[in-house]
């Protein structure tokens, strides 16, 4: 008998860090204030007091030895979790990243597993100050031997932290930090989850395909309402796995409607929509009745809050991409 119950997707991860601790005992929590408080936005609360300090360790404010000592954990046989507070923070570590979690397995013929889960809350939207609203996917996704993936909403954050952690290459999990209270789902717990690594449909339509991850896909959704008032029909896939890309449902999805824009929090300067564009382009090129049409932020550094919802990509900047697919 299956139960359901409605959850936010901070209570989704929550719920999804303490079913893989429990099912495997060399799951370990580890971060600035994912202890005793809980993590700032609550993500990890209460886990420290059930499974004790030794698997839930408040770190040092120190990204680099946090990064670092997740990879000596995991060379001891452990699947450490680590949360970079907030995306800002990530670069101090971004050298144990991208040359120790990222290269090990290869540098050791694969002999030694990286199972190491580096959560980070990315994008912007909530009111915050320089270094905790960027949005940096493609400088990861660019970086072989990581795996890349964005929840968009509370089911995805229960199912794929789960699978994050049981996997044995580096993962970073992207979590909307937007999101985390904003919304709720019903949540099945005895439902058969996609795999982790597959791009899902989640509106489907006629007329365009509109492809987004994350913060995005609550943006690409609401378009794509308001495009049906006047007689259009879009498609909404959310991408969910930055690294490796599941591109067969966008293919499929373009080869019917014609048409495709991509929207991300993220500068379009080189961002993940550059990389999918150019593989739709590639494949569908005679499918096509317009150019790929990217929306996304500005190319400048993250604004000051009052004027964010100036910079990142709205309802209204999704559509005007796609009456310019219309216009071709």
């Amino acid at each position: 008998m299956s139960t359901t119950q409605k959850i936010t997707l901070a209570k989704g991860l929550n719920m999804g860090l303490r079913k893989a601790m429990e099912a495997d005992d060399k799951v370990l929590l580890m971060g600035e204030d994912v202890g005793k408080l809980g993590g700032v936005f609550r993500i990890t609360d209460g886990l420290q007091k059930d499974f004790g300090e030794d698997r839930v360790i408040d770190s040092p404010l120190a990204e680099s030895g946090i990064v670092g000592t997740a990879v000596g954990m995991a060379l001891r046989g452990y699947r450490p979790v680590i949360e970079i507070q907030f995306d800002g923070f990530v670069y101090p570590a971004y050298d144990q990243i991208v040359c120790q979690v990222a290269k090990y397995t290869y540098r050791s013929q694969g002999k030694v597993k990286m199972p190491i889960v580096i959560r980070i809350p990315f994008g912007g939207g909530i009111g915050a100050v320089e270094h905790h609203s960027e949005s940096p996917e493609a400088q990861f996704a660019h970086t072989p031997g990581l795996k890349v993936v964005a929840c968009s909403n509370p089911v995805d954050g229960y199912w794929m932290i789960q699978q994050a952690i049981a996997h044995d290459d580096p993962v970073i999990f992207l979590e909307p930090k937007r999101q985390y209270h904003a919304d709720k789902a019903e949540l099945d717990e005895s439902a058969t989850p996609e795999p982790l690594f597959t791009s899902r449909v989640v509106r489907a339509g006629t007329d365009a395909t509109v492809l987004a991850y994350g913060p995005t896909v609550k943006t690409a959704l609401k378009a794509a309402e308001a495009a049906e008032t006047e007689g259009r029909n879009l498609e909404v896939i959310d991408l969910r796995t930055l690294s490796p890309l599941d591109m067969r449902p966008v293919f499929e999805s373009v080869r019917r409607t014609g048409r495709c824009v991509i929207t991300h929090e993220a500068h379009v300067n080189l961002g993940m929509g550059a990389e999918v564009a150019a593989r739709v382009t590639e494949e569908c090129f005679y499918s096509l009745e317009a150019p790929v049409l990217r929306v996304g932020a500005f190319d400048m550094p993250y604004p000051p809050s009052r004027i964010e919802e100036e910079y990142l990509p709205d309802l209204d900047r999704v559509l005007d991409a796609v009456d310019r697919t219309f216009a071709f």
